[in-house]
């Protein structure tokens, strides 16, 4: 059997033009994906309902296998390789299925067992960092609750690559920050994140490089920061005097998307810092920029009629 060394390798994940196409479909869910996640690196896998995401999660771990094309993980086949490459796998699935007669504490006691034992240190560290109920019987926790019951069996063993699927559905904002926290502290261990999300914001917070897919195709592979500069920002100005449509449009730096009243909404062309010389020239009551630029951006990927 061949054996992991995570010291030695820089790519811990590997995927090449993985298909998979369900009996009796005509089209494939997942279409020729190629990618890679290196060891440290947090990879957001975005895209909506149905657009292959999970299909992708289940071939790597091969719960399901690829029709064609190849995957390896610690430089280990996916299909050939699994039950070694499982040890080293921490799991969370987008629908957190648990074991709901047992508590919390006696199933991760359980799966602590099954993995050959762990760092209970570590354990505690998290138990207490996301105010977990493990002494409550699963089936009685609410949603959030089970989450983060679901996000401690995939961490507690520190395993060097993490696939989650949506991980902080169901958590409050202060969980989602400690979950956040977690995540950082992982990839400075060397940990790689594969991260299955919907939400572009939320891969902005936590990601290195993201991938949108569409119909089970990569459309688009950047870092965080190159998505970043794409985006034109939206200011919406609310002028002291009323401006006229023709004045603002004369501004070169400007780009007017509406004006209602004494109050416009306008994207920059160029440089934020041009933009803001050229409002500069108004007497303008107050200013603000509209926060959901990137979220506009990736459902820009979505308007198009899907190729085929």
């Amino acid at each position: 059997m061949k054996v992991y060394n995570c010291t030695a390798m820089s790519v811990t994940l590997q995927i090449t033009n993985l298909t998979k196409t369900y009996k009796g479909s005509k089209e494939p869910a997942l279409s020729g994906l190629s990618l890679k996640v290196s060891e440290g690196e947090v990879y957001g896998f975005l895209g909506a309902n149905g657009a292959g995401k999970s299909t992708a999660i289940r071939t790597l771990l091969n719960f399901i296998q690829p029709t064609s094309g190849t995957a390896t993980i610690f430089g280990l086949d996916i299909v050939e390789d699994s039950v070694e490459i499982r040890k080293n796998i921490g799991y969370l699935s987008g629908d957190v299925a648990l074991y709901p007669k047992v508590t919390g504490a006696q199933l991760l006691d359980y799966l602590a067992k099954l993995q050959g034992g762990i760092d209970e240190k570590y354990l505690a560290k998290l138990i207490a960092r996301f105010d977990a109920q493990v002494h409550k019987p699963i089936a009685t926790l609410s949603k959030g609750n089970r989450q983060k019951i679901g996000i401690l069996q995939a961490l507690m063993h520190q395993p060097k690559l993490l696939v989650l699927d949506e991980p902080t559905s169901g958590l409050d904002p202060l969980m989602q920050e400690r979950f956040y926290e977690t995540i950082r502290e992982a990839k400075e261990n060397g940990a790689a994140v594969f991260l299955s999300s919907h939400s572009l914001p939320e891969a902005q917070h936590m990601c290195d490089r993201v991938g949108i897919i569409r119909d089970g195709k990569l459309l688009r592979e950047a870092s965080v920061a190159e998505l970043v500069a794409d985006v034109r920002p939206v200011f919406t100005a609310v002028f002291k005097k009323p401006v006229t449509k023709a004045v603002l449009t004369k501004q070169q730096a400007l780009e007017l998307l509406s004006l209602h009243g004494s109050s416009a909404r306008i994207r920059t062309v160029g440089t934020i810092n041009d933009a803001l010389k050229a409002l500069a020239t108004f007497d303008i009551a107050s200013l603000s920029i509209e926060n959901d630029q990137l979220e506009d951006q990736f459902m820009s990927y979505y308007e198009s009629e899907p190729t085929k």
